[in-house]
């Protein structure tokens, strides 16, 4: 007969085993299945996620979706997945964040997700830090427009399509964000020493944490598909 801590060792060995043979040869995991939530916790207005056609679905009231099939904080990583939007929504994938039961993640940053919807912080941005910014509405003449070391990067329309699957790349490596959209780099930011998160969001800043995926309101309608992660630390 095993005695438990021989259990217990076989137990770690096999999962290990089955988390490395999850994985691809370059290191991907896969985080959705297509079929159930299993990895995933939903928070706050449950019924704001369905599962259709084997895609992630999110409308309705204010929700998140967060990763918890990792079981320690991550920090140096890369997150890929397809998107596509309905007009007129809004909504976004968290980084660095830890699972909270209701409200807007207090944790991590926001990589923006919005082509049409009326905030003019579009797809490609690092919300409220290094936007994407398209105006939706006209705009004075003397509005500064800066280059992608800025805080606001402006541009004459939004980097993907309403009700076309778009690829979303979020790459972290220490103290560089790198967004791409379709493989085009929108944001590349490195954040400064002594950073303390833009005004009224003090945890918005690096560290290590999780994933969630953001229901935003009953109006927007928002698809998730082959969404996966590579840890790389």
């Amino acid at each position: 007969m095993f005695r438990s801590g021989v259990f217990l060792s076989l137990a770690v060995v096999l999962a290990s085993s089955t988390m490395a043979a999850d994985k691809d040869a370059d290191g991907w995991h896969s985080m959705f299945d297509g079929k159930t939530f299993s990895g995933w916790k939903k928070t706050e207005h449950l019924d704001s996620w369905k599962i259709v056609d084997g895609n992630l679905q999110c409308t309705g009231e204010r929700s998140h979706l967060f990763y918890v099939g990792e079981d320690r904080p991550f920090k140096n990583f890369e997150f890929e997945c397809e998107v596509m939007t309905t007009p007129g929504s809004n909504a976004g994938i968290y980084f660095h964040t830890k699972l909270q039961e209701e409200g807007w993640p207090r944790y991590g940053y926001e990589c923006q997700v919005n082509i049409t919807h009326k905030d003019p912080k579009k797809t490609g941005s690092l919300y409220a830090v290094a936007n994407i910014y398209v105006a939706m509405k006209p705009e004075p003449e003397f509005t500064v427009r800066v280059d992608k070391s800025g805080a606001q990067i402006w541009q004459d329309q939004a980097p993907s399509t309403d009700g076309e699957w778009f690829d979303y790349h979020i790459i972290v490596v220490d103290d560089t964000v790198t967004l791409k959209i379709n493989g085009e780099t929108m944001v590349q930011w490195t954040q400064p020493e002594g950073w303390e998160g833009p005004k009224n969001m003090p945890g918005r800043v690096l560290g290590s944490g999780t994933i969630a995926l953001q229901a935003h309101d009953p109006d927007s309608e928002v698809h998730y598909r082959n969404i996966k992660l590579k840890i790389l630390d």
